[in-house]
């Protein structure tokens, strides 16, 4: 444990969210009035800015600017998708980064990110400790998907979470307008996990979401899913279908047609196209009238749907990592550890070892699903109902949101 003075860096990796922001709000505010850090840098799209020499000098920013940061979605700083290699078999990039650590004297660093981030996140750590260079090294969380382990959950999700809810709440009411019958199939970002595919279940226990909910968690079976589309679909008149974009077979391989697309930065299969696909088939099946509904980014960047718990244990996280790291603390990630009992909802924050958190996709508790597999549990609904609640004050101009306006003033040494 060791108590540093020197500059500190913030970046934020993979993809943003309607509150990333608010944690680099907490990261940076924080950084700012702290005596142990003699200056704030913000990497241009993460760890690509830091090799590049990027780094925009936070201090030059106006306070009220960064006040806004807290509604404004996607990634203020720039993001990135770039997996650093095993230091061991190529240290090119770890030299440059300790170089640029060196020329701006970082004696700390915060990477704000889901499980990849972590990833990098740890091994510039102990490639730190490994070559002796004083660092504190803190990762803050953040992922829509909120599978990282080790945390209640994670800054971002709650918000997709609502907006995902609201939005097939709304679909619902869409959907039953006409006399004549209608499947509708919502599609919803997760790959492996199935946490914001299962919010829409809220939306079910408001009354009006989704007849049926598919995870990647439950192995998909297309003709049980045909009958349980007929079922309702017979017994109503419309159907209401929410599905993860990761459901897979029984052998592994996704439902997507959009398996054997391009991958992102770290291998992951990007997917889509999932329910124009189901589309196709209910319709060449039972003959109806079926849309197919992809929410895609509006998912993860609907901040006028945020939740003010989510921004404010968001603020959290970033503020704590600063906290944690000028007291000396390192090689650890921020995470939410929450009650929910008979005196309510109550979320402070804690850390975990990087290790931990790197690489470990947490996945929806089986016994949270249903028996059938196509709908979740009242345990799920008592997970998330907390994790939505709140409505934030949000700033407008003339009727539309108003986002923070950085400049981002590029530093070229120490002052």
């Amino acid at each position: 444990m060791e108590n540093l003075k020197g500059a500190c860096i913030i970046g934020q990796s993979g993809g943003p969210t309607a509150v990333i922001n608010a944690s680099a709000q907490g990261v940076i505010q924080t950084a700012l009035a702290s005596d142990q850090i003699t200056r704030v840098l913000g990497a241009a799209h993460g760890i690509k800015g830091v090799l590049a020499d990027q780094l925009y000098d936070m201090s030059q920013e106006d306070p009220a600017q960064l006040d806004l940061l807290q509604f404004t979605p996607s990634s203020a700083l720039g993001s990135c998708r770039y997996k650093l290699a095993d230091p061991d078999v190529d240290d090119t990039d770890y030299q440059r980064i300790l170089e640029i650590f060196k020329k701006y004297d970082v004696r700390y660093f915060f990477y704000n990110g889901g499980n990849d981030s972590m990833d990098t996140c740890n091994k510039i750590s102990k490639y730190m400790q490994r070559v002796g260079y004083p660092c504190n090294i803190i990762g803050v969380p953040k992922t829509i998907d909120n599978d990282l382990d080790g945390t209640d959950h994670c800054p971002g999700y709650a918000s997709a979470a609502k907006y995902i809810a609201t939005s097939c709440m709304e679909l619902y009411q869409d959907a039953r307008v006409y006399d004549t019958g209608t499947v509708v199939i919502v599609e919803i970002m997760g790959r492996h996990a199935g946490w914001l595919a299962g919010a829409a279940g809220l939306a079910s226990w408001a009354g009006s979401g989704p007849d049926l909910v598919y995870l990647p968690e439950v192995d998909f079976d297309m003709d049980q899913f045909l009958a349980d589309v007929k079922r309702i679909y017979d017994a109503t008149g419309n159907c209401l279908v929410a599905v993860s974009e990761g459901i897979h077979y029984a052998d592994g391989t996704f439902v997507s047609e959009a398996k054997t697309s391009a991958t992102d930065g770290f291998g992951h299969a990007q997917l889509g196209g999932l329910a124009a696909m189901l589309a196709d088939v209910v319709k060449q099946k039972m003959g109806v009238k079926v849309r197919g509904i992809e929410l895609s980014l509006l998912q993860r960047c609907g901040s006028h749907l945020a939740s003010r718990t989510d921004i404010q244990e968001a603020y959290a996280a970033g503020k704590a990592a600063v906290e944690a790291a000028v007291s000396g603390l390192t090689d650890q990630m921020v995470a939410l550890d929450c009650t929910r009992d008979a005196d309510g909802y109550h979320c402070q924050t804690k850390l975990i070892p990087l290790t931990q958190a790197a690489n470990t996709e947490r996945k929806v508790p089986r016994a949270w699903i249903n028996a059938a597999g196509n709908g979740v549990c009242q345990s799920f609904i008592d997970y998330a109902l907390p994790l939505i609640q709140g409505e934030p004050a949000r700033p407008l101009e003339n009727g539309l949101p108003k986002f923070a306006r950085l400049k981002k003033v590029l530093t070229t040494s120490i002052d």
